[in-house]
Formats: C-alpha cells, sequence, structure tokens
C-alpha cells in the first residue's frame, strides 16, 4: 500500500494520498488550501492516477482545491450533500470575523474559482468507493459539520492493522473537532464519536485532518471525550 501527505496552507490542513502501490489509482483526500502544487508533485514523484477527490467536509482547509485538482485529473469529487454547496460557497461556513482574517491572509477572494467540478458524487453513510484495488468505506459524522465524513480502507501491508481511517477534523490526536463553529453541533458530535469510533477495532489507524496520527485504541484510553462517552 501506498500512503503519504503533505501539510498545505496556512492551517496546515492534511492532504492524503491512498493506493495499493506506485503507479496506481489513487484517491486524493482533502486537497484544500494552496495544495494543487503538492498534489501535482506526489502524483508525478509515485506515477500515480487519480481516480477520486474525498472531501471530508466543506471547510476550505480541506476543500480550496478540490474543484481544480478533480477537474484537471478528470475525476469524481465526493463529498456529503450536507456540504455540497460549500463547493460554490465556501465562506458560508465561516464567521464574518473568520472571513476577515482570512482576506488579510490572501488577498481578496475571487468567488469565480469556486464551484462544483464536473463530476460531483454523494459520500453518504455505507457508500462504498472503488479505487483501483481498494475499497472506500464512508462514514457520516455530522457534529463539526453537518456534512463531515470519515473514510476507512483496509490495511495492506506488514504492521499490525486493520484500516486506515481519515478524520478530517472529526477526530484527533488528544481531541475532537470543533462545534461552535457555522453548522457545528456538539451534542451531533457526541452522538457521531459514539456510534462511529467507539465501536471500531482498538488497531484503526487514524490519519487526522490535522496534525499527527493516532489510533482507535490510544484515542479511548486517552483521548478526554471519548472517556468521557465510555463512563
Amino acid at each position: 500500500m501506498l500512503l503519504t501527505a503533505f501539510p498545505a496552507g496556512p492551517l496546515q490542513a492534511n492532504c492524503y494520498f491512498v493506493a495499493s502501490g506506485p503507479g496506481q489509482p489513487c484517491a486524493i483526500v482533502d486537497p484544500g488550501q494552496q495544495s494543487a502544487e503538492g498534489v501535482r508533485a506526489v502524483v508525478a514523484e509515485h506515477e500515480l492516477r487519480p481516480a477520486a477527490v474525498l472531501v471530508t467536509h466543506g471547510h476550505f482547509d480541506h476543500m480550496w482545491d478540490a474543484k481544480q485538482v478533480a477537474d484537471e485529473f478528470g475525476c469524481p469529487l465526493w463529498i456529503h450533500p450536507a456540504d455540497r454547496h460549500l463547493l460554490a460557497d465556501p465562506m458560508a461556513a465561516i464567521s464574518n470575523e473568520s472571513a476577515a482574517m482570512l482576506r488579510e491572509q490572501i488577498g481578496d477572494i475571487d468567488p469565480s474559482q469556486f464551484g462544483e467540478p464536473a463530476d460531483v458524487r454523494d459520500a453518504v453513510d455505507g457508500a462504498t468507493i472503488e479505487v483501483g484495488d481498494l475499497t472506500i468505506t464512508v462514514d457520516h459524522c455530522p457534529g463539526h459539520t453537518p456534512g463531515t465524513v470519515a473514510y476507512r480502507v483496509d490495511y495492506i501491508g506488514p504492521e499490525p492493522v486493520s484500516q486506515i481511517m481519515f478524520s478530517g477534523d472529526f477526530l484527533f490526536f488528544g481531541s475532537i473537532g470543533r462545534t461552535d463553529l457555522v453548522g457545528g453541533d456538539h451534542a451531533e458530535m457526541l452522538r457521531s464519536l459514539q456510534s462511529k469510533i467507539l465501536t471500531l477495532p482498538d488497531d484503526v489507524v487514524v490519519l487526522p485532518g490535522h496534525g499527527q496520527q493516532s489510533s482507535i485504541g490510544r484515542e479511548k484510553q486517552t483521548n478526554p471525550f471519548l472517556l468521557e462517552l465510555m463512563a
């Protein structure tokens, strides 16, 4: 299995690539702000054939370049229907104050650069996405945004790992996603953690939208939000 990533943009959102090996079809997870050049470099380095762009949620740091990448490589973009409108209007998901801070960083935002790519597909709960020899499963995990999803894929390799989970801003190393942003819902987040995280095996590796990787077992043992739920 080929698995690689790089952090992109001012918020250092992780952009991931997963394939059965070099030269194979790959999925690109969360090509966010200032990621397009890095995406091209990784694809060229490993001779990958992009077959899907997977968006965990509609915040700009995770999907800013998603349309560009999907159209450039001619592959479908997967996003939950509840966040789909943010492809065309990412500012709708942030406060006026946050939008003003963003404009200070990058200047005026041209709304014409946003929109839906040629092929958009619904990443609904339980959907499966075929990428070469890999089958990726969608878990709808509302709370951070109404359309937040995680993507799980069976691990292929020597490590004692059953699956890899791309968790976006749903679950982090030692923490969980914010619920005080537009569309956030803390009670919904707790329900999602209960149904989508506590039910998974401990050996599932968690690759979050920001920061370092973890595992379900580690989070069950040390994450204060999960410990409170289990109590």
